[in-house]
């Protein structure tokens, strides 16, 4: 996939670590970029089958909901599946699993269905990418590890946003794009066998315990669930607020790319800034950039402003989750970094979960536009919550 050009920088930025490193690195990244482009399919695919049906965008919400539910009850089995079959074995099993969720939707028409298979759905996506999260952050350790993290996120974010765009060209009424993203589930799973660290395996390890990593990183994780909140709700509803503006099914899915794409080109910037820079200012200031963005973008649809501001408000949002994994791994390491992976993982699942209802509500309720507006207040409190805390550390 678009990950194999990130080999040059990782062996530059990364000159002093051993080869294998650099093939776990590579691997889990190559694994979890492909698994992003099947889930950036399904999010916005079943979105736009449920809103042509005339289902209402708070029942959108609802069914959109269920997969960060699934996420956040995987937490309480994924160590054990862990302990007792190995990561790779739990991951390579994930994968498959999703992959024949998917090709089902299409043959169980009556919606309803459709609740419990996102809930399985995020269940077993929350294994493959706690896991493989776990991976990447420990191996990107030195110097360069927040650029590293960048170019892990641009990555992640370009197989993201492939999915709205093979939209555009498979359309929603017929199984080709259920087919496709279920192949490349399939194929998600042949770099995880590259990797040769199993250390995330020991039988002595403690059951992971998010409550007790909460006073540990609280700043970390409430970044997570504001990146959460709005990734979730771009994903699942900014196709259908384009829809809902007057754009036709393809424009209104590459409105979708458009915010994920700032990330492949902004995502190294943030992440050298974090490398040189405080980086809870730096989140600071990616939020502030996607208030602004997110509370501009009704100001400007119909011009040509409204596309760059996509892009900005994406980039940005990504950035405070690019900054959250890397103080993640400056941190933590070992079992805590384990635990910090799965409390993210749970955390980004709860985010998700209350943005996809924040944006369903929002929408029914004040029209289209109550996405964007929900969106940039949203994260107008965060920035209030965490300068708060930095004053009172800091006063």
């Amino acid at each position: 996939m678009s990950c194999c050009w990130l080999a040059l920088p990782l062996a530059a930025g990364v000159s002093s670590v051993d080869k294998q490193r650099l093939i776990n690195l590579f691997a889990a990244i190559c694994a979890i970029t492909v698994f992003g482009f099947a889930l950036g399919l399904m999010f916005p695919l079943l979105a736009l089958i449920m809103e042509k049906r005339g289902i209402s965008s708070d029942i959108i919400g609802y069914n959109t909901a269920m997969a960060p539910l699934g996420i956040m009850l995987s937490v309480f089995t994924t160590p054990a599946l862990v302990r007792r079959f190995g990561a790779k074995a739990a991951t390579i099993a994930a994968a498959l699993a999703t992959g024949t969720i998917i090709l089902i939707y299409p043959y169980l028409n009556v919606f309803w269905w459709w609740f419990g298979l996102r809930m399985l759905q995020g269940f077993f996506v929350s294994t493959l990418f706690a896991i493989s999260e776990a991976w990447v952050v420990r191996f990107a350790e030195g110097p360069y590890r927040s650029r590293i993290l960048a170019l892990y996120t641009s990555v992640l974010a370009a197989s993201f946003g492939g999915g709205p765009a093979l939209i555009s060209l498979t359309g929603i009424d017929t199984v080709l794009p259920f087919v496709i993203g279920a192949f490349f589930l399939a194929i998600a799973t042949v770099p995880i066998f590259f990797v040769r660290d199993e250390n995330i395996d020991d039988k002595d390890e403690a059951p992971l315990s998010v409550i007790g990593f909460v006073r540990k990183g609280p700043i970390i994780l409430t970044a997570v669930l504001m990146f959460a909140i709005i990734d979730a709700a771009n994903l699942s509803f900014l196709p259908v607020y384009g829809v809902k503006k007057g754009m036709d099914q393809a424009t209104a899915s590459l409105a979708l790319t458009a915010f994920i794409v700032g990330n492949i080109v902004l995502q190294f910037p943030v992440g050298w800034l974090a490398d040189h820079f405080r980086k809870r200012w730096v989140m600071a200031g990616c939020g502030i950039v996607t208030a602004s963005a997110s509370a501009l973008i009704p100001l400007s649809f119909g011009s040509w402003v409204f596309w760059p501001l996509l892009t900005v408000a994406g980039a940005a949002s990504a950035g405070i989750y690019t900054v959250s994994l890397a103080e993640l791994g400056e941190r933590f390491s070992g079992h805590e970094l384990v635990t910090g992976m799965a409390s993210i993982s749970t955390t980004w699942g709860t985010g998700a979960l209350l943005g996809s209802l924040v944006a369903g509500w929002s929408m029914q309720g004040f029209g289209p536009d109550g996405l964007p507006y929900s969106m940039a207040l949203i994260f107008a409190l965060f920035l209030v919550v965490m300068l708060a805390r930095e004053y009172r550390k800091n006063p």
